[in-house]
């Protein structure tokens, strides 16, 4: 079963490196991992995408909180929330399969970045379903680079 953790960290080097080696040194695995700054001073959101049975899982959450530099460790579980995730896909262009790239490109809401006389550079935004769609649409047409990131994850707000 696959786990997101989002994790508020100290903003200062070294925990990084203390996060994934607690994933490492107990033979986890990390599938994605982001992180970046937060509104608050000092502090940066670490995303990271695990797998593993139940019990694994919440050893994962216990050792998170037991590190110095985390302030707080939420797992994405139950409770709706929201993910997305962003893909840089660049494309074989020629005359022929043009128009045709920027079709697909318009029904997924994504958007062309990038121009020259033999490619397009997409960007498209979305949960790992509508990243894996595209991608599979764009693959028989020539994909010449490809750049995605890991997910990033809130909890939905409560609907009054």
């Amino acid at each position: 079963m696959k786990r997101i953790y989002s994790i508020i960290v100290e903003n200062e080097s070294g925990v990084l490196s203390r996060v994934a080696n607690l994933f490492s040194a107990r033979g986890y695995n990390v599938e994605s991992l982001s992180v970046a700054p937060i509104d608050e001073e000092g502090l940066s959101r670490m995303t990271i995408v695990t797998d593993g049975n139940e019990q694994v899982l919440e050893q994962i959450g216990k050792q998170l909180n037991k590190l110095i530099d985390v302030i707080k460790v939420i797992q994405f579980g139950d409770e709706p929330y929201v993910e997305r995730e962003m893909a840089l896909i660049k494309m074989h262009t020629d005359r022929n399969t043009r128009a045709e790239v920027l079709r697909i490109v318009d029904i997924f809401r994504g958007k062309v970045v990038d121009v020259s006389h033999d490619s397009y550079t997409i960007e498209v935004t979305g949960d790992s379903t509508k990243i894996d769609a595209i991608l599979s649409l764009l693959e028989p047409l020539g994909i010449k680079e490809l750049a995605r990131t890991g997910k990033v994850a809130m909890i939905r707000e409560k609907k009054r």
